[in-house]
């Protein structure tokens, strides 16, 4: 946690510079007090007068100074927590980034968006108002027992007398507070999840009128919630109750044993006074631990969280040595690939073999868990290969970098993903240094340029979340656009025409067919009648590669080829 404030050590000392320079004012005005109970009534009037005009300044200039040192604590200090924040916050999000999609394929989204966003806030205010209040408290506690000390040993000894059973109060507590607290983190980690998946679902929820379904889930996660931090508020009662009735147990022993003093003439009445006005300067940072304990809990709580996401490495990364694939004519090969999924020990593929020329257009079919989308996954990289090796132009592509193997490689899916924004900025994402003339002419080649131009703004139309304003075809049109942006050699098609209507079909099967021109391209469909002319048809079961040729030699066949086509028709 150290490391984060290495970039503002400067701002870091000022800010403690100033809490300390608060802590002392705040101990300087009860002794200026003193001073006036003390020495005024003594003196004579004149003298006095000028005396307390004196100290009045004193007191005013002392007050500057602290408002001074509190602006600087609470404005620059919190600039400084916000900036680090920004730092932890680019911190995770670009290790989200890093991670493979076998951890994605474990997490919900509504979790990980409270680790960058609850979490994070909670844990700044840890680092920024942690040390300034610690530096605050034991400056107060130590100066204030000092003069305490000074005052009378017989008073400050009753003051602290019930310390060790306040301190003891506390550690159990605070064990307890923890627990809670990281109890909360997970709840409303749920929470969103919940959220994020009804929002994001909302069309569903309501063509199946199901809202009430939905609201009865969300009680489960908000009951769940409720229950958690019941149980922290609990603890946090008995903490904070018990801690206020010790603070005011030790101004009861105090004003008691002075009461004492004072008939035995131990003490004077201006020292018991400024001694009265010490206790509660004693107090305060007493307080503000208070505080702090239940900021300590939800901070390092939301720190265990962010800590554990940064521990996790991703299973797919560059390896050491990699170099860029540069130049790539489209070879593929398959060699003795098998591949599983960590969460299972059942095999989707098994010592595959299968080499793929430069510039070949190859369909894959088979029935669903066959293992197409896997093989495609494998050739950027998405998912590692358990055993054998995948090479482009003879080159293993764990040798090379994964942003370069990826650059080379165009994917179309079936299920189209759009960023909110324009549709300029859509298909600029394909190549973000391509010019707008590049963008246009992109749009033209997908067959999107028509229908763009006649959107409200054209091209600068914001087609909102996910695209929601565009039509499947449209937003399918789009996404070939990005790729024709690209320029990869390689291509894969998943599914990219099946969910089209057939007038739709047919205009983005023009542009698959376009896009693929000339370049090495996989094309995964359960629509046969979409791939008749490819070159080579692939039949992928559960025991690999079953058929291999083109349409007409798969039907004379009379194999699994030709069942699949039959039934399809």
């Amino acid at each position: 946690m150290a490391g984060y404030y290495r970039p503002y050590m400067g701002t870091f000392l000022l800010d403690l510079f100033f809490a300390f320079l608060a802590s002392l004012i705040s101990l300087v005005i009860p002794l200026v007090v003193r001073t006036i109970t003390t020495n005024i009534p003594k003196m004579p009037a004149e003298a006095a007068l000028r005396q307390i005009t004196i100290l009045s300044a004193v007191l005013v200039a002392l007050v500057l100074l602290q408002f001074a040192s509190n602006y600087f604590i609470t404005y620059v200090g919190h600039v400084m927590g916000a900036k680090m924040e920004y730092n932890m916050r680019a911190e995770i999000f670009d290790h989200y980034q890093k991670l493979s999609f076998s951890f994605f394929d474990d997490q919900k989204v509504g979790q990980l968006m409270s680790r960058i966003t609850n979490d994070l806030f909670e844990i700044t205010e840890l680092l920024h108002h942690g040390p300034e209040n610690l530096a605050i408290s034991f400056i107060k506690i130590i100066g204030a027992f000092i003069i305490l000390s000074r005052i009378s040993g017989y008073l400050t000894l009753a003051a602290f007398v019930l310390l060790p059973f306040m301190f003891l109060y506390a550690y159990v507590m605070n064990l307890k507070m923890k627990r809670a607290f990281r109890e909360n983190r997970v709840q409303i980690a749920g929470i969103n999840t919940q959220i994020e998946d009804n929002l994001a679902g909302i069309r569903v929820v309501k063509s199946f009128a199901n809202e009430d379904i939905e609201n009865a889930k969300f009680k489960v996660g908000n009951d769940g919630f409720l229950k958690a931090k019941r149980r922290s508020y609990y603890y946090m009662g008995f903490y904070h109750s018990g801690m206020t009735a010790f603070t005011m147990l030790i101004n009861v022993v105090v004003i008691l044993t002075g009461g004492i003093l004072m008939t035995r003439g131990s003490i004077q009445v201006a020292d018991f006074v400024t001694f009265l006005l010490y206790i509660n300067v004693f107090t305060d940072p007493i307080r503000t631990l208070i505080d702090f304990a239940e900021q300590f809990q939800n901070g390092y709580s939301g720190f265990e969280r962010f800590t554990e996401i940064l521990a996790i490495e991703p299973d797919v990364q560059d390896s050491p040595g990699a170099k860029p694939l540069k130049e790539v004519h489209g070879d593929i090969e398959f060699v003795d690939v098998s591949f599983k999924y960590k969460d299972t020990s059942h095999r989707v593929l098994r010592h595959l073999n299968l080499s793929v020329k430069a510039g070949s257009y190859v369909a894959l079919v088979g029935s669903s868990g066959g293992g197409k989308t896997t093989l495609c996954s494998l050739i950027p990289r998405f998912y590692d290969v358990t055993d054998g090796s995948i090479r482009i132009d003879g080159t293993d592509i764990r040798e090379v970098t994964l942003k370069s193997l990826r650059n080379n490689i165009g994917i179309v899916q079936q299920d189209v993903y759009l960023f909110a924004g324009t549709v300029y900025d859509n298909i600029l994402y394909g190549r973000p240094d391509a010019t707008r003339e590049d963008v246009i002419e992109a749009a033209k080649l997908a067959n999107a340029h028509e229908f763009i131009t006649a959107l409200p703004n054209g091209y600068d139309t914001d087609i909102g979340q996910r695209g929601i304003k565009l039509s499947g075809g449209q937003k399918q049109r789009l996404s070939i656009a990005r790729v024709f942006l690209k320029n990869p050699p390689i291509l894969i098609f998943d599914e990219a025409t099946s969910a089209l209507d057939n007038e739709s079909e047919n205009i983005v099967k023009e542009s698959l067919e376009r896009l693929a021109h000339n370049r090495t391209t996989f094309v995964i469909a359960h629509r046969l009648s979409t791939i008749r002319n490819a070159e080579r048809i692939l039949v992928l079961t559960e025991n690999g590669i079953e058929e291999s040729g083109t349409h007409e030699e798969l039907m004379a066949k009379q194999g699994i080829y030709a069942q699949l086509y039959q039934w399809a028709r």
